[in-house]
């Protein structure tokens, strides 16, 4: 019989070893940024709504936000 894979829990080295091989080739492969700005050529108004849709649900503001404190935010 063959032999059985290891569950490796939380830490698990080989597929973070497999992650971090794969990520560099994609860096390397010089796609980033022609994929970062097709991410960024999204429907503005649709991209605003997903944003206000993800901020009702989340538990707290994102800090790194600039606010204006003086108003309500909803």
């Amino acid at each position: 019989m063959g032999e059985k894979p290891k569950n490796q829990g939380e830490g698990d080295r080989e597929s973070a070893k497999r992650y971090n091989e794969k990520t560099k080739e994609y860096v390397e492969s010089g796609k980033v940024e022609d994929a970062a700005r097709k991410a960024g050529e999204g429907d503005v108004e649709e991209m605003a709504k997903a944003e206000k849709a993800g901020e009702k649900r989340a538990k707290e503001l994102d800090p790194s936000v600039e606010r204006d404190y003086s108003k309500p935010t909803r």
